[in-house]
Formats: C-alpha cells, sequence, structure tokens
C-alpha cells in the first residue's frame, strides 16, 4: 500500500474458508488490477486445509489475518477493521475479477458526489475441476446479469463504515441485510455495465453449503420490516 492516509488507495477484503484450490486465482485476479495503488487483506476464517498458508506462499505481500470459524459476514468485519485505504472492496476467495474492474468502479464512483456504492455485472462460470455429474447437477446462469453482490461492489471505507458491518449472526444474506440498512439510510447505488465479478460454480458454493441456514433469509427479512415500521413517522 502507498501513501499514509489511504488515499486513491483501494482495499480489497477476501475472507477465505477452506478454499486453498481456489486462493491462488482469487488472489492473481486482484493483483492485476493495473493502475490502481491496492492493499490485499485476507481473513482466514478457521479454515483447515491450510488456505491462508498456501495463499502466503504465492502472494507474500497480504495482510494476513486468522480468526476462529465465525462465518462470511465476520470475515469480512475484521477484513474492514484492518483496512487503510479511501475505498473498499470484497472478493470471495473462490471468485475471480476480470482485469480493469477496480479502475472502471472507482472512475464511475469519482462521477459521483455524494456517498454511494457502485456496482457492475456478473458472469457465472463452472469450475473446471467440477466431475460431469456435478456439472449437469447445478444451474450456472448464462450470459451477463447485474450484480448486487459484495464481490461486484465499490464503495469508500467512510461511508460502509457509516451503514455499519455485518450482522455476524447470520451465515447466508449477510449482504442482502448490510445492503438494505445502507438503502435504508440513504446510501445512493450505482450499476455500470461492465462485467465486474465471475462467479464459481461449484460443489462448496457458501450458498450450497449453507442450505441449513437459509432460515436467515426469513429473520432478516423481519428484521428489515421492522426496522422500516420503526422509522415511519
Amino acid at each position: 500500500m502507498t501513501g499514509t492516509d489511504g488515499g486513491g488507495v483501494v482495499s480489497i477484503v477476501i475472507p477465505v474458508h477452506n478454499a486453498a484450490p481456489f486462493i491462488c486465482e482469487a488472489l492473481a485476479s486482484a493483483y492485476a488490477q493495473a493502475g490502481l495503488s491496492i492493499e490485499v487483506i485476507v481473513v482466514d476464517d478457521g479454515s483447515t486445509d491450510g488456505s491462508l498458508d498456501v495463499a502466503r506462499s504465492h502472494h507474500p505481500g497480504i495482510r494476513a489475518i486468522r480468526q476462529v470459524n465465525a462465518g462470511i459476514g465476520a470475515a469480512r468485519n475484521r477484513g474492514v477493521e484492518a483496512a487503510r485505504g479511501e475505498y473498499l472492496a470484497f472478493l470471495d476467495a473462490d471468485d475471480r475479477w476480470p482485469a480493469g474492474r477496480l479502475a472502471k468502479l472507482v472512475a464511475a464512483r469519482e462521477k459521483l458526489k455524494d456517498p454511494a456504492a457502485i456496482f457492475g455485472h456478473v458472469r457465472h462460470f463452472l469450475c473446471p475441476s467440477l466431475q460431469e455429474a456435478s456439472r449437469r447437477r447445478l444451474h450456472c446462469p448464462a450470459g451477463a446479469v447485474p450484480g448486487y453482490f459484495a464481490g461486484a461492489m465499490l464503495l469508500r471505507l467512510e461511508d460502509f463504515r457509516r451503514v455499519g458491518p455485518f450482522e455476524e449472526d447470520l451465515r447466508v444474506g449477510e449482504f442482502i441485510s448490510w445492503f438494505a440498512r445502507a438503502c435504508d439510510l440513504g446510501l445512493a447505488h450505482s450499476m455500470i455495465e461492465d462485467v465486474v465479478l465471475e462467479r464459481r460454480i461449484h460443489d462448496s458454493n457458501h450458498t450450497l453449503s449453507r442450505r441449513g441456514s437459509f432460515g436467515d433469509y426469513a429473520r432478516l427479512l423481519k428484521r428489515t420490516l421492522d426496522r422500516r415500521r420503526s422509522q415511519r413517522p
């Protein structure tokens, strides 16, 4: 990271839990973002497959944090606490970014005066290591779609902190809940047409492996509705 005040620097937070086969590809796509100063913060969420050691061996310049397994929301929050840049971006350890995505998102954010989150489009892909049976079973959406995901977003670090951290008791849906709070607080958002995230479809996807936590969606919906009712005149 260059500079002492974080001006112009993008803090990239990468939570990882047992993603040793994918983490290096994710990191390579982060470091391939040309023309910007970045700091890469990898938060190991209690991995048992040596994910952080793999990441360090290929990219010794990362800022590494370990924590007992507490979920993706908690891992992202730890990364945000350590961030020192002007901008904030998230990348899951099993996904990747296309070249130039950060520059495009920063340029779009710079055009706006008010606090705002900038999103881009998302393209899904089947993991090359999938067995044929899994390829037939898993659905991979075709084409690029607007991506309201953490990995497709960029905003100023101060704007994220104004909204507040992810809810750590939600094992799924933590970003949906955060974005609903951001909208309630008046944080604007904008969508660019470029693909800014490539999401990997594989057997151990976070949402697929957390089927037992899908009740979290109902909980976060209730929280959102309760909050909005309490804010009505």
